[in-house]
């Protein structure tokens, strides 16, 4: 049986259609007394995501350097780092630049997060989390880069608003680097996976993140909502760790990402 590719040109009216059911209208309606995400109580919140996060049964997934570097890298090919170097993105300002002119790439360290997109709420809770780490990637040498979907018009939004240190952020507006990386995308990974319940245990976090969160953050292609993100750690070329999101919200532990960087610089 022939496979169609979700990114194929002959897709893409499919997935069009499919995605302009979808976003023309919101995923869920917040109480017509409040204005913010953040004003809405948490058993709420659970109910409205549960409405659009079906709960299925958990199921063994394998868990790619989740404690460490050693089979991180097994999914990748050894020169993953240089590919990925040659790939150009944008500054929240706007300015064009190429993945191996944001750290050191003989033996500099640098922790690599995709985020999802710019509009996404979990990710601006992601966000808010890497920045209060970021003081301790700072300390320990590490170069912490942040990149979402977006235009950089929408990365100054999440930047001026959560804030966000606009010099560790950056934008990917066609998915350059996401594609590079292989990181998931389509509707049941942002939508309906099973790792996404752990947002569950994180709605005061997210609910924090969200106190200035707009919607006009969201890519105007509005395909770019179905993209996952994903972490990984460099030193120079070489990939050390890396991470797929499994789904919306299924971020790793920064204590974890930090650990890695930290062996990593006393090796």
């Amino acid at each position: 049986m022939a496979m169609l590719s979700l990114r194929s040109p002959s897709s893409m009216p499919l997935i069009s259609s499919s995605v302009s059911h979808i976003c023309s209208k919101p995923f869920f309606q917040l109480p017509s007394s409040s204005n913010s995400i953040a004003s809405v109580p948490l058993t709420k919140l659970k109910s409205i995501y549960t409405s659009v996060l079906p709960i299925f049964r958990p199921r063994l997934v394998s868990a790619r350097a989740a404690t460490g570097a050693t089979d991180s890298v097994i999914d990748y090919r050894e020169d993953i780092g240089e590919i990925l170097g040659d790939v150009s993105i944008f500054t929240a300002s706007g300015q064009r630049v190429q993945f191996s002119d944001l750290w050191d790439q003989n033996d500099g360290i640098a922790a690599v997060v995709l985020l999802r997109h710019f509009g996404c709420v979990c990710c601006w809770e992601l966000a808010a989390a890497l920045k209060e780490a970021k003081p301790r990637f700072d300390a320990a040498g590490v170069k912490l880069i942040a990149v979402g979907v977006g235009t950089p018009d929408k990365a100054r939004i999440l930047a001026t608003r959560l804030p966000f240190p606009v010099e560790s952020l950056y934008a990917d507006p066609e998915r350059k680097a996401y594609d590079v990386l292989g990181l998931y995308y389509g509707l049941g990974r942002t939508f309906f996976n099973p790792a996404s319940k752990k947002v569950f245990s994180r709605f005061k976090e997210i609910r924090e993140a969200a106190k200035n969160y707009t919607i006009e953050a969201t890519p105007e292609d509005r395909s770019s909502v179905l993209q996952q993100g994903g972490t990984f750690v460099f030193r120079g070329k070489k990939l050390l760790y890396g991470r797929k999101d499994e789904g919306t919200g299924d971020h790793p532990s920064l204590d974890d990402v930090l650990n890695v960087c930290c062996k990593t610089a006393v090796a």
